[in-house]
């Protein structure tokens, strides 16, 4: 059995270490500097807690790293880890700049250990589903995307005043917090964003300043891609429509399903997966990184994939204070 230490007990941190537990294959730990979360991990999970890294890694041998951090100090702790070539799993977004990039990129050939970024949509049954077909090839080049996605935050995270979300510099906003995944599953499904123009502005959440609705003009190489979002909308929705030369798919996370028509076709037909809850995604993801530390293939985000994403989310803050479209190299 796998030994986890989860590094942050936030609600990401907490989520993880409950869905770790519910994978069976491992014991759990908690470490933070809070100690009314450690406390309440304690509490809840009955599981042993540590008031900082350096007290955890002195007092306990683990088999890999979960970091749920504030988005600065992703990197940092990630390089700490490696150097003891211990295996490790990123909290998204996996920075806030890309100038520990090829400190950590270094660090992971030297360790010779799994790393994985927490994108957790590339658990998503439905995406996969959609990927697996967009690979055949059958409806040709990927010409437009869309992506349409919201929901009413103060529902969903109603302390995001107070966490990290109120501020940039910690990975926060609509940008860093919700729209990166979308980009990244898009890129997971047609490949790297290359060009930005983003338009993006606080329009209606309260107690925060940082953008809570954003509107993207993209390419991703030779497909002409766009995104809208905001996180004041009632209806917690998130669809995204690929258009190719001889057909279109569709994917409707708050319905679970995706879908496929060819031209010609009357209608859709819809490839329905089984009823998920939301901790079953993060145990599916938390099952694939213990896959991944046993040297099993996963579908899990790779280190590569969360930086070409980490240069989208610089792109878009950039474009967007600017008014200038950015070109992603």
């Amino acid at each position: 059995m796998h030994s986890i230490l989860i590094i942050g007990c936030g609600s990401i941190g907490e989520r993880h270490l409950r869905c770790f537990l519910k994978t069976g294959r491992c014991s759990v730990s908690a470490c933070d500097t809070n100690a009314a979360l450690l406390t309440a991990m304690q509490e809840r999970y009955g599981v042993p807690v540590f008031a900082s890294l350096d007290a955890a890694l002195a007092e306990s041998r683990f088999d890999a790293v979960v970091i749920c951090t504030p988005a600065h100090l992703h990197l940092p702790i990630a390089i700490k880890l490696l150097l003891l070539r211990l295996p490790v799993f990123i909290e998204k977004p996996l920075a806030i700049d890309s100038a520990l990039v090829p400190q950590v990129r270094e660090a992971i050939v030297q360790a010779e250990r799994f790393v994985a970024v927490a994108y957790v949509y590339h658990l998503m049954p439905w995406m996969a589903g959609a990927r697996d077909f967009l690979k055949t090839g059958e409806l040709g080049k990927v010409l437009h995307a869309s992506s349409i996605s919201g929901q009413h935050f103060p529902t969903f995270r109603p302390a995001y005043r107070d966490i990290y979300y109120a501020r940039h510099e910690l990975g926060g906003g609509g940008i860093q917090d919700a729209l990166t995944h979308i980009v990244n599953v898009t890129e997971w499904l047609i490949g790297p964003c290359t060009r930005v123009f983003c338009d993006a502005a606080h329009q209606a959440l309260e107690g925060v300043t940082v953008e809570d609705t954003v509107n993207v003009s993209a390419r991703h190489g030779e497909a002409l891609v766009s995104y809208a979002m905001t996180q004041f909308q009632v209806p917690n929705e998130n669809t995204l429509l690929i258009n190719c030369e001889h057909g279109s798919v569709k994917i409707e996370t708050n319905h679970q399903r995706w879908g496929l028509i060819r031209i010609g076709d009357k209608d859709w037909t819809w490839h329905q997966t089984p009823p998920m809850e939301r901790d079953d995604m993060f145990i599916a993801q938390a099952n694939a990184f213990l896959d991944g530390v046993e040297g099993h293939d996963t579908l899990l985000c790779t280190f590569e994939e969360a930086v070409q994403t980490l240069k989208f989310n610089q792109a878009a803050l950039h474009s967007s204070a600017t008014g200038a479209a950015i070109i992603i190299e």
